[in-house]
């Protein structure tokens, strides 16, 4: 990967490891990071199946992207927000930095994706070269025009006190090329082609307190297109694709956004990100010195700002093997769905793109015992919370696979208490979606109010209640054919008490077995299939 500029600071040497260290011997150790965030610079690479021909890997890059201004804004400016899916010029990143030390500095390292033009040019009868969407060589090999792209990265390094005082801009552009590569049997040649990419990070820090700053990282592209009316594929040559940062430092420790300490939550509601959103990386959530503040919030010496929704601390599964450029799916059912492909269509995946030849060689040579480890995994264990109905005896109930499960359970009629309050079939509930650990989708509907359609009981014991949004116009056709979104009763805050009576007797919920209630309603103690992804 190519690197920037190094901006005005404290001097960094390199360790034989490759990570940098301070005179202090204190590392910056972005190292740690590096697999998340691969996963967010590849993410949507190339979908499964992998070949050109496929509709999806016709519409690409669609994360991160910084296109040059005056082609995005060519019909209106730009809406902010924190959505990385939507085109723009720039990007802002603002995160809470505690000051640790008087010679504190600040690191910061920009990645994104280039576009390179992959051609495939054949040998014409005067020796000349034609431009061609395939092209097989004598030897078996077919070769596809295929946009490729290229990994970029720059680092600036520069004391706080500097950033205090004034902003920092440095150039993180990448130089434009072309790359020639002769195919066998002189039958053609395949040309890469990279156009210049102009663009730019300025970094600048506000005090709030004595030992408090906002940080606030903006990178832009700074190019032009010759025409606004430049169709979109054409203008991704002159973007910044998934585009995103790692932030860390000497003598400085970052404030979680998503879960700030009591006194700082102000200072962290007005933080601006826009296109993208910092969440602390490294290290574990599960260990409380690095992740837990002293009154309570989330702490951390990095912090990956992403134009993908992430949860503080994510974490590739150990059990993935590799990228599979799609981690919204499971790593299994991608795996078994590869090895099921054609040989016809391997040979066009594998002539589509060299990270597709890869994936396609990881899969057919994977060992069993990997494959297996696909599967499932159990995080940790929890205790059971204690049932608010009288439960069946054990000795008295079918195992939730065994016939008979399921009877004498309603979901429609069967209640559990929340804050002393029976809700069930029917209750209207406010959603209070809790502060860690929350699905981000649930997140959104924070404070909405709804209607619990039933009480669920999953077969690992744990309680959700289904309901429908009040403000949902389509909530009528999602409770005929039984789609809802599934809360657990302590992120549930009841609006009209029902008193607890003889025409509503509390009961256990329906245990799912072969009918498992949706993956939302699957425990934070359990994995029940891999994901590539960000656990």
């Amino acid at each position: 990967m190519s690197q920037g500029p190094v901006g005005s600071g404290m001097p960094c040497a390199v360790t034989g490891s490759g990570v940098e260290e301070s005179p202090d011997g204190a590392l910056y150790d972005f190292e740690q990071l590096s697999a998340v965030a691969d996963a967010v610079l590849y993410e949507g690479y190339l979908l499964y199946p992998y070949r050109r021909s496929s509709a999806k890997n016709r519409v690409r890059w669609q994360f991160g992207v910084l296109f040059p201004r005056d082609w995005v804004e060519s019909e209106g400016p730009v809406v902010p927000g924190v959505s990385g899916s939507a085109d723009s010029w720039y990007q802002q990143t603002e995160c809470l930095l505690r000051i640790r030390r008087p010679d504190a500095c600040v690191r910061v390292r920009v990645r994104y994706l280039q576009v390179q033009c992959k051609q495939v040019q054949e040998t014409g009868r005067d020796g000349g070269h034609i431009t061609v969407e395939s092209l097989r060589t004598d030897d078996g090999t077919v070769h596809l025009t295929f946009d490729e792209a290229v990994p970029r990265e720059a680092d600036v390094t520069v004391c706080l006190d500097d950033l205090l005082q004034r902003e920092h801009t440095v150039p993180v552009g990448a130089a434009g090329g072309v790359d020639i590569e002769p195919l066998p049997g002189h039958a053609g040649r395949l040309v890469r082609r990279r156009e210049e990419l102009r663009a730019s990070t300025t970094v600048i820090a506000e005090r709030l307190s004595p030992a408090l700053c906002r940080l606030r990282v903006h990178t832009s592209n700074t190019g032009s297109v010759p025409d606004p009316r430049t169709p979109r594929d054409e203008a991704l040559r002159s973007a910044l694709i998934a585009t995103h940062c790692l932030v860390g430092g000497e003598g400085v420790e970052f404030v979680s956004l998503i879960d700030p300490p009591a006194d700082l939550a102000a200072h962290a509601g007005r933080c601006r990100n826009e296109f993208t959103f910092p969440v602390l990386g490294g290290g574990s959530p599960a260990a409380p010195a690095r992740s837990r503040g002293p009154q309570g919030g989330g702490t951390g010496h990095m912090m990956l700002s992403s134009p993908i929704i992430l949860p503080d601390h994510p974490q590739v599964a150990p059990e993935s093997p590799g990228d599979l450029h799609d981690a919204a799916e499971i790593d299994e059912i991608l795996t078994l769905r590869t090895m099921l492909l054609t040989d016809e269509e391997k040979r066009e995946a594998r002539a589509t793109d060299l990270r597709a030849a890869e994936i396609l060689d990881r899969v057919e040579t994977m060992p069993p015992e990997v494959f297996r480890r696909l599967h499932g995994a159990v995080r940790s264990l929890t205790p059971v919370a204690p049932a608010t109905a009288a439960p069946v005896a054990a000795s008295e109930r079918p195992a939730w696979w065994q016939e008979g499960a399921d009877d004498g359970f309603s979901p429609s009629t069967d209640t559990v208490l929340v804050d002393g309050v029976a809700l069930g079939g029917g209750s209207r509930v406010r959603l209070r979606p809790r502060g860690r650990g929350a699905d981000a989708q649930d997140m959104f509907l924070a404070g909405r109010t709804a209607e619990v359609a039933g009480v669920f009981h999953d077969v690992d014991g744990s309680v959700h209640l289904a309901v429908t949004l009040d403000d949902d116009p389509a909530s009528e056709l999602h409770t005929w054919y039984g789609r809802f979104h599934y809360f657990r009763p302590d992120e549930l805050e009841p609006l009209e008490p029902e008193p607890l009576g003889p025409a509503r007797s509390p009961g256990r919920a329906a245990v799912t077995g072969s009918r498992r209630t949706p993956e939302a309603a699957t425990t934070d103690s359990e994995t029940p299939q891999q994901r590539r992804p960000m656990t």
